[in-house]
């Protein structure tokens, strides 16, 4: 049987990967200890030419099915791993057959949730975990993706201005729609909080997790809080006529969550007594692409959020209120956000992303001014940060291989 590599990117040095062993015998000539989350299937991250994928044995037709949903899911611009191609045809040395194998690119900065309690996170990170899931979820049943099996296991979570940003990494049991139906989502939200029940009292027997949390609570805030932003995304409103400024107040309510309002579905009576309105479609990034197009540069939604809050002060503080904001935006990226950037140093930048050390940097000089009385200098606050606190964190672009036995 021949070898077969179907894929998006076409990287010739797939080819020098031992496709003749099975994976879970790859040694570490191939695979880096980055962290994996909980699998049913072998996985390995291997790196080539400074590329890294993750490569994951399965059945041939699944293989090609997760495939297809996630090169749908990067097309619709949902966060998801990004599908790089499947490989078939695979044999042994005598000629017996092994599994087919999915490689999608590896997530950089994105850590699995075991490798966050390893690191140091505590229980009161728990809610902003959820508040990630939940984004991503309802992201997904917006565009009309039914997920099949929800949980923190296939879920790989990236820092964005001290909270999470989740993306989807297993798209195995999932399933593309024109529209979900009521009953479709609540199944999804009721197996995210059978599963996430699960993992965190799995948590707890491996004491990573605080035994006095209480698992039931955790997974009724997942789902309150997804009943609450689907509401606010797509529910109808209604009001009377003379309150027209309702249709601009709830436009900015989903802009300050992080959505833009694509379509807006507004229906009035003849007679002009009452006006009802519902979005129709909502996408999130309305501060990434803000400060993208002010900026170039791309990052977190939340980290967007911060940056531009910055940038605001930056205008105030300069009176530059009356200028071009993107000459300003320009002034500030290059004057600021730059130089504070390269105040790390090249052996600690697989720490965190800049966008994130930004916001750290920013948090940090709150509390050094606190503790001082007065106000201190943003540079004298970053050169401490990463004297200080950035060089005792942990690397997150890279672990060792010991991190990775769990």
């Amino acid at each position: 049987m021949a070898l077969h590599i179907v894929a998006n990117r076409p990287d010739p040095a797939l080819l020098t990967l031992p496709w003749a062993t099975p994976l879970e015998e790859w040694t570490d000539d191939h695979v880096v200890p980055l962290p994996r989350g909980l699998s049913r299937h072998v996985v390995r991250i291997v790196r080539l030419r400074g590329r890294t994928y993750a490569v994951k044995e399965t059945v041939e037709a699944i293989a090609f099915r997760e495939y297809r949903l996630l090169r749908d899911l990067q097309r619709l611009g949902l966060p998801a791993v990004v599908p790089q191609g499947v490989v078939t045809g695979r044999t042994d040395p005598d000629g017996e057959e092994l599994p087919s194998a999915l490689l999608t690119e590896h997530l950089r900065f994105s850590l699995p949730y075991r490798s966050l309690f390893a690191h140091g996170m505590t229980a009161d990170n728990l809610p902003a975990l959820v508040d990630a899931i939940v984004v991503l979820l309802v992201r997904l049943h917006l565009a009309g993706f039914f997920w099949g099996d929800v949980s923190l296991s296939n879920v790989l979570f990236r820092r964005t201005a001290g909270d999470f940003a989740a993306y989807l990494v297993d798209a195995e049991t999932g399933e593309l729609r024109p529209e979900l139906s009521d009953r479709m989502r609540e199944h999804d939200v009721t197996i995210a909080t059978e599963n996430v029940f699960a993992e965190l009292l799995d948590l707890q027997a491996s004491d990573s997790l605080d035994h006095e949390v209480g698992a039931h609570e955790i997974v009724d805030l997942l789902a309150e809080r997804y009943a609450a932003l689907w509401a606010e995304l797509t529910g109808a409103e209604e009001f009377g006529f003379d309150e027209m400024w309702r249709i601009e107040q709830r436009i900015e309510r989903l802009n300050d969550l992080g959505f833009d309002v694509e379509e807006l579905d507004i229906v009035t009576d003849i007679g002009g007594d009452w006006v009802r309105i519902q979005p129709k479609a909502v996408e999130l990034g309305h501060h990434r692409r803000e400060l993208q197009g002010l900026t170039g540069l791309d990052v977190e939604e939340k980290q967007a959020r911060r940056l531009l809050n910055d940038l605001a002060s930056y205008t105030a503080y300069w009176d530059l209120g009356r200028e071009d904001r993107t000459l300003v935006a320009t002034r500030w990226l290059t004057q600021v956000y730059e130089p504070i950037t390269k105040l790390v140093p090249v052996e600690a930048r697989g720490k965190l992303e800049a966008a994130e050390v930004f916001h750290e940097v920013l948090q940090h000089r709150w509390y050094l001014s606190e503790r001082a009385g007065s106000a201190v200098d943003l540079f004298e606050a970053a050169r401490d940060y990463v004297d200080n606190v950035l060089s005792h964190k942990p690397e997150e672009i890279t672990v060792s291989a010991d991190d990775d036995r769990r």
